[in-house]
């Protein structure tokens, strides 16, 4: 858990542009934004002093607000609702837009969509929409037959009567008797776990509270393992009760409040794994699944800057690590009774420059996913060490491996797609080397992807290092500087942005648009090093490997500065309010979802989840004076001063635990008296949900409509023609 990103027409852009929608009535008034009252709150840190005007938008009960959003004070909810209006009859113009974009993004998905069945023992299991369900039904049918639908979840009646509800995690026990499921009824992450008998429909015991979204049961199915999540939202402890209901048994207690927790079963079942760890140090601690009551027992003591995670592959463990300067990672193994570092062996040695990302197991083979220049491969190891790769030949795509349901198979499942091309799921028998196409993504409005043109470019960084960006536009669309552009990034924790494939973002390139991705440093698009280049006290990499990046398409023809959106969501929200800051003159919009702005005061609360176990990625401003100076010279909410900003859209939601809402609230409040543009600076809270934004599969699509739909509108300034 971290500061996550969360992401048909052919009309040109000029005709959109020509749509009264767009435009203010003739002599129509300009909506009045909301004045933030100020209440300058003094702060001294490491002998620096600061001023925080906006400190009163933190509510001090945050905590039970994120679990009850009517507890909120009330001056915090009028002014939400007044920025909410604002923003609401601003761009009461696009109101038009919207409805019909969200009209192209629903009619290009396949309503009564299922998932390709996944085989596991006697049982197949899938996921299925009916048509107009906002919501999944989670069902099984006998192994290898059409009929004998058994639906053991309806998501859509879990929902009912509830303006939020998410699934974190549905699945079987192992004997296939027992149902468990995770739900979120208000986007705050504290989940609810159930198990149900699958025999007789009852449901066992009392719900689990206070949990994270992750479950397991024991290998005999007897008892079920979780992470209870504290009143500060962090993971604390593992427990388990039986799994029919019972009394509950703390298992582990982790007392460094800077790590992550979780529990699992290894690939064989003979294992249950706690693991825990933060961005650069990791530990795992297993018990024996044939004794799940047993203490868990440390595989290998943590040492800081050393990651691992471990598996067992039926007479052995294998394990994924960095351990002896593997920059990029290797596999190693151990003895199933010995697995300290000490008898680790390699399987896959380090290579520099391939960043192995993960591996899947089942019984005579390993497949591992490893990632260089933006792309990923896929690469085949069986037990007598002979190799082979699943490769594609395209500029710039997205490969995923799935695994298997099952350990002894021969069969795993992979993904494939790319900017223009929708997901085909196949089915590869690691023995023969057959592929099998189980399903091709339906666009059931229509879509032939010899229509649009997918460039890979490299935009030089300041320091020389190449930008890798990924470029979707309409093979109509021109080359010449005038195209309008969204760019988005993200950049943190060493999470990749994929070059995937969105039926949303054809609304914007159907209109002209270029869709670009930057796979900026922080992530870790062209390996492990390519995250290590910017956090910490090189954190300011992903703000000029982005500026880099738009600078790149200017200079190539697809567009001009002024003509390029910029969007980012959590940490990439950061991203976007740091470019924004440093260069203004870039971008003719800026869309924030979710932004993690505030970042010197969120790294100094201890009590928000987040902020001890992030330490390792921004560093300690509470204790490091250099840490502190870093990140104030960068942290968007303090770096506000007067200038040009472009038009802004600021979005949050009220039960976010990960970025909560008065990050952007207070962004948003210092920015509009700060810009001496004229452009709007809007502010959108979803006042009944969370980090992810509405729980629906519809309802989300009208966010991102709405989001686009600022996208045109601020490149056309429909606000300016009253």
């Amino acid at each position: 858990m971290n500061r996550r990103q969360f992401v048909q027409t052919t009309t040109a852009l000029a005709a959109v542009a020509a749509t009264p929608a767009l435009a203010q009535s003739p002599g129509a008034s300009m909506p009045v934004p909301p004045v933030a009252k100020k209440i300058p709150v003094r702060i001294e840190q490491l002998g620096r002093v600061r001023v925080d005007d906006y400190q009163w938008m933190k509510d001090d009960n945050w905590q039970a607000v994120l679990r009850d959003p009517t507890l909120i004070k009330a001056d915090v909810k009028d002014h939400l609702e007044a920025e909410n209006a604002y923003r609401e009859a601003m761009m009461a113009s696009t109101l038009p837009l919207q409805e019909t974009m969200f009209q192209e993004m629903r009619g290009r998905i396949k309503e009564d969509d299922s998932s390709v069945p996944a085989p596991d023992g006697p049982w197949e299991y899938y996921v299925r929409y009916r048509t107009g369900d906002q919501h999944p039904l989670y069902c099984r049918r006998p192994r290898g037959q059409e009929t004998g639908e058994v639906v053991l979840l309806d998501a859509n009646a879990l929902a009912e009567g509830k303006a939020y509800s998410e699934v974190g995690q549905a699945s079987a026990s192992p004997d296939h008797a027992l149902y468990g499921y995770s739900e979120d009824a208000q986007g705050s992450e504290f989940y609810r776990i159930y198990v149900k008998d699958l025999t007789t429909g009852q449901m066992l015991g009392e719900p689990i509270e206070a949990a994270y979204g992750g479950f397991t049961f024991s290998p005999d199915s007897q008892w079920i393992f979780w992470t209870n999540r504290n009143e500060n939202g962090r993971p604390d402890k593992i427990f388990r009760r039986p799994a029919r209901g019972g009394e509950t048994t703390l298992v582990y207690e982790e007392m460094d409040e800077g790590m992550f927790i979780g529990v699992g079963r290894t690939s064989d079942d003979r294992f249950l794994v706690i693991g825990i760890g933060d961005q650069v140090t990791s530990e795992a601690r297993y018990i024996p699944g044939d004794d799940p009551t047993a203490e868990p027992v440390v595989l290998e003591p943590r040492v800081v800057d050393r990651k691992y995670d471990a598996d067992h592959w039926g007479d052995r463990w294998v394990i994924h690590t960095n351990a002896d300067d593997a920059l990029d990672f290797k596999i190693v193994a151990a003895p199933t009774d010995a697995p300290g570092k000490a008898n680790w062996t390699d399987l896959v040695p380090h290579t520099p420059g391939r960043y192995i990302e993960g591996l899947a197991l089942v019984k005579d083979f390993i497949a591992r996913q490893e990632r260089a220049d933006a792309n990923t491969r896929i690469v085949i190891r069986d037990r007598a060490g002979a190799e082979h790769e699943i490769a594609v030949d395209e500029p710039a795509y997205s490969l995923s491996l799935s695994g298997a349901s099952e350990f002894d198979t021969t069969v795993m499942r992979y993904g494939y797609n790319s900017p223009s091309t929708p997901t085909s799921t196949y089915d590869y028998d690691l023995a023969t080397r057959e592929r099998t196409l189980r399903k091709v993504q339906e666009v059931p409005s229509g879509h032939d992807p010899a229509d649009y043109v997918v460039e890979r470019l490299n935009a030089p960084a300041e320091d020389g290092e190449l930008v890798p960006v990924t470029v979707l536009r309409r093979r109509t669309t021109p080359v010449d500087g005038s195209a309008p552009v969204l760019l988005y990034g993200y950049g943190s924790y060493g999470i990749p942005m994929p070059a995937s494939f969105s039926t949303s973002r054809l609304s914007l390139v159907d209109r002209g648009f270029i869709f670009a991705i930057a796979h900026v440093r922080g992530g870790s698009d062209k390996g492990w090093d390519w995250f290590l280049q910017a956090r910490k006290f090189t954190k300011k990499n992903t703000f000029t490997d982005f500026i880099a990046a738009a600078e790149h398409l200017i200079e190539r023809g697809y567009t001009r500065a002024g003509r390029i959106v910029a969007q980012g969501g959590s940490a990439g929200g950061l991203l976007m309010g740091a470019v924004t800051n440093m260069r203004p003159d870039l971008w003719g919009g800026v869309i924030a979802q979710v932004p993690f702005v505030d970042v010197i005061n969120t790294m100094s609360d201890t009590s928000l989840p987040l902020t001890p176990p992030e330490w390792p990625e921004w560093g300690n401003p509470l204790e490091d004076p250099e840490a502190y100076d870093y990140m104030m010279s960068y942290s968007p909410y303090d770096q506000v001063s007067a200038m040009a900003y472009p038009p802004i859209l600021a979005t949050g939601g009220l039960s976010d635990p990960r970025v909560t809402y008065w990050e952007p609230e207070k962004w948003v409040a210092k920015l509009r008296p700060a810009t001496t543009s004229g452009n709007p600076v809007l502010l959108k809270i979803n006042m009944e949900a969370g980090h992810g934004g509405a729980s629906g599969r519809f309802d989300y699509l009208k966010e991102i409509a709405h989001d686009y739909a600022f996208a045109v509108w601020a490149l056309e300034r429909g606000w300016a023609n009253g």
